[in-house]
């Protein structure tokens, strides 16, 4: 039976899209993500067989979360910045944002999901880096106070990850689910 490598995620709006694409530089070992790759993780499932989709699909939608803003803002990186792993822009204010990533997470992990047991650190990564890597410090303070735009959260996608052409991954979403309006009175 197929397998999905899934994951849930926030879409990436075409306008903070665009600013985040202005960032690229000339870096050794970088593989510069591409407009269709920039994404949010909430919760990476991993390898899910065909009957499973189902339910993960049901588990989304049966969540209940109101809408909020994201300020796109500042980078960093994982790994030290004379050798990075990944290049990321972060994401403020992060409670909301966390309080929706632990609700999906237990409610997977209630049904049976594994995720990833690391911490959650909410973040869009714009970079990946291939050993020799260069120093990301002369970016990372170029843009440190840097305001990228403001995310309306509105849904949340189940993502389908696969194997692209020259060693990118393709991100194809599955289906999205709306969050709720908030309740005035």
């Amino acid at each position: 039976m197929p397998a999905h490598r899934l994951f849930f995620g926030l879409e990436v709006p075409g306008p903070v899209a665009e600013q985040l694409l202005q960032v690229p530089a000339p870096i050794a070992g970088a593989q510069w993500q591409a407009r269709e790759q920039l994404h949010l993780t909430l919760a990476f499932l991993g390898e899910v067989g065909e009957p499973r989709l189902p339910l993960a699909c049901t588990l989304a939608r049966q969540l209940r979360h109101q809408r909020f803003d994201l300020r796109v803002q500042g980078l960093g990186c994982f790994g030290p910045a004379d050798n990075p792993k990944i290049l990321w822009a972060g994401v403020t204010p992060e409670d909301t944002l966390r309080q929706l990533q632990h609700r999906l997470a237990t409610q997977l992990a209630d049904y049976g999901f594994e995720l990833e047991r690391r911490a959650f650190k909410p973040h869009i990564t714009l970079s990946r880096f291939h050993p020799p890597a260069g120093t990301v410090s002369p970016l990372l303070e170029l843009y440190r106070n840097a305001v990228f735009g403001v995310m309306a959260v509105n849904h949340f996608a189940l993502f389908e990850s696969s194997a692209g052409t020259r060693g990118g991954s393709v991100y194809t979403v599955v289906e999205r689910f709306e969050l709720q309006h908030e309740r005035s009175g």
